[in-house]
């Protein structure tokens, strides 16, 4: 009995759509971690110490406002205190403002190249995440924003959670395609 070799036969069509799908998916979850809003411009190496600047800047407003502080993100994970809360909900309000602002007045950046905004996708992975995040926060007492910030200060038992979060990184990077998104 001779082998079918034709597309019309159903299974086929349905394992090239599965194909094609899983490549769409793909392509799709690989878009999500690229900056789409990057400038398409090119600058000299000494162009990127503003961000060095704002980041010094930062991380001495993060020691001022005791964001930093072990005892601080302590207190918010046992719910003693509104300080954390405080900052952190101001930040999401100043951000839900700006990004209206931008959307509403088509707002450019410096160099006039437009903001785009793209909707995302939600899935449960982000909830795994989040929580893992959080374990890993209330835990070391420490998120990515203010970890250079903490060794800063003189905490250089912190330089053990910036390597752990860099290999972490890496390792959700090596095994990203065979995570369930």
């Amino acid at each position: 009995m001779p082998i079918k070799n034709n597309l019309s036969d159903t299974n086929t069509k349905a394992t090239m759509a599965n194909l094609i799908n899983d490549d769409m998916d793909f392509e799709i979850r690989s878009l999500d971690s690229m900056c789409i809003n990057d400038s398409q411009q090119q600058h000299p190496w000494w162009y990127n110490f503003k961000y060095l600047t704002i980041g010094i800047v930062f991380g001495i407003v993060f020691v001022k406002a005791e964001i930093i502080s072990w005892f601080r993100i302590q207190e918010m994970f046992r719910l003693q205190s509104f300080h954390m809360f405080g900052v952190i909900g101001t930040a999401v309000v100043v951000g839900m403002i700006s990004v209206w602002l931008i959307k509403k007045f088509s707002i450019k950046t410096i160099h006039g190249e437009s903001i785009s905004f793209h909707p995302k996708k939600f899935n449960k992975g982000q909830v795994y995440g989040g929580l893992l995040f959080g374990m890993g926060w209330a835990l070391t007492g420490a998120c990515p924003g203010p970890l250079f910030a903490q060794i800063g200060t003189g905490a250089l038992v912190i330089s053990v959670v910036l390597v752990s979060a860099i290999a972490g990184t890496w390792v959700y990077g090596y095994f990203r395609e065979r995570l369930p998104h």
